[in-house]
């Protein structure tokens, strides 16, 4: 069972323990469950830390922008790029404009701040109105205020005369926080949200109890009173009138030829028990699956570096597996979609919207599959954010068009029915590739039956091993249809958290992984989650090289050219390696494109060109 969830900030000491490569120990399945727990902490810590400046960079570079742009306007129009400011950033909950000759109570403001979060502020924007007055920018260390984490920042405008005050809650701290306890393991599983939950082992479904987040390893979750079905011979109505009769419940879902039944005085196993006398191929739990997630270096010659505000400094994993390099090949096509089963994504995303095509929430019909979590936002951003727009993170793929395809409720769980429904609704409308940063131990008939629908019809599936450091086999990730992916941090070392195991294909980058979040903002999160779609968009960038690959081919391309790292050959920790986009991306290149260099000009970056030009070429 993978899973995520929230409460308070954890502060640990200690240094995040790194695996190393090679045949050198410790081994990771050798530590205790508290040395685990306490690297898991750590890594959260280290996600914590580094959202806390991403949301500090990306508020300066916003009021630096607006401040700029109001010294270029008129006055009738500061109390609208104020407010205008405010609504596409809410945790800005004050913006004031100020003048050098004003007091801070003349200036034009948007928003208002509690009196306790007032008071607490005030010594920080007297000093705030100093520091702009003086042509300079600032940020206050963070105080709390009515149970939440703030700090004031200014920033002078250009003209040396004028700048903007904002006092910002970092309330994305604790949904961080909340978001990787729960998706690290670092809390047991709650039964929390509509569902009526029941643990079990994987294999012989045994009751269990999980009271310590260790016992999550090979344990899954399944609907207390719901059973999936699956029968050799299609029920006729009237079959279905009586089993709905005998079992005492009248929801019935059915997704191609599986049906999923409730009922209202029967639990699973009995239910399971029940349909042995009907002609079955099979009779399971419904199980539910979860989210699965927890320097830069020198660029190399020839690379493309993009402008994105926070990429320099915080995405050190895209140079880690060469995809500067590799957008010499191929930027992506918008021919090629990426659909993303998870909890949604943020629609009005700044960094992602234009990016986006039209998806389906399985969880609530009649509503957008908008993300009420984060986790779908931040996959969707490791693929797809815009590149070279001066704003937010730069995601694998300038062009991919992503899918999003919400599965996964406000709590971060779904049903089988829901992620099968999911798998196949994204296959029947184009999607050419998939990424699963959710699953599950239990090996469902169900799910499975829809990731060979979508196999059977050339579709990429990759999915994420999940953060257990364990060998159970989980799924979706452990079907022989799927790329299944572990996580490396920046050492290219094991991620402490990540599952391992003879079924993993690669590794990616899955350490405190820069990209979007919710409300326009950004957030570090780790996990396999967050390696996963690192493959997902390689897998998306050969395919735009190369349409008439199969996904057979697809998937063994990307073996064939990772890097080895630990044991020489496939390894149960790394696989095949971690990936390399520009070797991928060559090797995907039709021969006769591979035999003539360099590549079309809109693609390429020559080193002798003037400066200007190879930007220009490279965006």
């Amino acid at each position: 069972m993978w899973k995520y969830a929230f409460p308070v900030l954890l502060v640990v000491a200690g240094a995040l323990i790194l695996f190393p490569r090679g045949d050198q120990t410790p081994r990771p399945e050798a530590l205790s469950p508290q040395a685990e727990l306490q690297m898991k902490q750590t890594t959260l810590n280290q996600d914590l830390k580094q959202t806390e400046e991403l949301c500090r960079n990306q508020c300066s570079y916003e009021l630096r922008r607006v401040a700029g742009e109001m010294s270029r306007n008129d006055e009738n129009r500061i109390p609208a790029l104020l407010s205008d400011l405010q609504k596409d950033h809410p945790h800005m909950q004050l913006l004031v404009r100020t003048k050098r000759n004003e007091s801070l109570s003349q200036g034009k403001a948007a928003g208002t701040l509690k009196d306790p979060v007032r008071r607490a502020a005030d010594t920080y924007m007297t000093e705030a109105k100093v520091q702009v007055d003086a042509g300079r920018s600032y940020q206050s260390p963070a105080f709390e205020a009515e149970g939440s984490q703030y700090f004031v920042l200014g920033e002078p405008a250009d003209d040396g005369t004028s700048g903007i005050i904002g006092v910002v809650e970092q309330h994305i701290l604790k949904q961080v926080a909340d978001h990787q306890l729960k998706n690290l393991r670092i809390v047991t599983y709650p039964s929390e949200g509509r569902y009526k939950i029941e643990s079990v082992d994987s294999d012989t479904l045994q009751d269990v109890h999980v009271h310590h987040p260790e016992g999550n390893q090979g344990t899954s979750h399944y609907h207390q009173n719901q059973v999936v079905v699956r029968f050799n011979k299609e029920p006729t109505e009237a079959e279905l009138s009586q089993i709905r009769k005998e079992i005492g419940g009248s929801t019935v879902q059915k997704l191609g030829y599986t049906y999923v039944f409730e009922s209202d005085r029967m639990e699973a196993k009995a239910l399971m028990n029940y349909f042995r006398k009907w002609n079955v191929s099979y009779s399971e739990p419904h199980f539910l699956y979860l989210t699965n997630e927890s320097a830069v270096p020198t660029p190399t010659a020839n690379s493309i570096t993009p402008n994105d505000a926070l990429y320099r400094r915080y995405q050190w994993n895209l140079p880690q597996i060469e995809t500067e390099a590799g957008w010499n090949i191929s930027k992506g096509s918008d021919q090629v979609t990426v659909a993303v089963i998870d909890t949604g994504v943020d629609l009005k995303h700044p960094d992602l919207k234009n990016q986006l095509v039209s998806g389906l929430n399985v969880v609530n019909k009649d509503a957008d599959p908008q993300d009420d979590v984060g986790h779908g936002t931040h996959v969707a951003g490791v693929i797809g954010a815009l590149v070279n727009n001066n704003l937010g993170v730069a995601g694998m793929s300038w062009y991919n068009r992503i899918m999003p395809v919400k599965v996964l409720d406000s709590s971060g769980a779904g049903s089988t029915y829901a992620v099968a429904q999911g798998i196949i609704w994204a296959t029947d409308h184009g999607a050419k590739v998939i990424n699963m940063s959710l699953g599950n131990y239990a090996d469902a008939e169900f799910l499975h039956d829809a990731i060979r629908y979508a196999y059977d019809r050339d579709v990429v599936l990759i999915a994420a091993s999940g953060n257990d450091n364990t060998d159970r086999p989980g799924y979706p990730a452990a079907y022989e249809e799927v790329f299944a992916v572990a996580a490396a941090d920046s050492q290219k070392s094991k991620a402490s958290f990540s599952n391992y195991g003879d079924y993993i294909d690669g590794t990616a980058p899955g350490v405190s992984i820069a990209s979007t979040y919710l409300n326009n903002q950004y957030a570090a999160l780790s996990g396999t989650s967050m390696a996963s779609p690192h493959v997902t968009a390689l897998a998306a960038l050969i395919r735009s090289v190369n349409p008439k690959l199969k996904n057979t081919e697809v998937m063994q391309l990307m073996r064939d050219t990772a890097t080895d790292l630990g044991q020489a050959g496939k390894d149960k920790y790394f696989g095949y390696g971690l990936i390399d986009v520009a070797a991928a991306l060559k090797a995907a290149q039709p021969k006769s494109v591979r035999q003539e260099e360099p590549t079309a000009p809109n693609n390429t970056t020559l080193p002798n060109w003037p400066g200007w030009l190879q930007r220009l070429f490279g965006s």
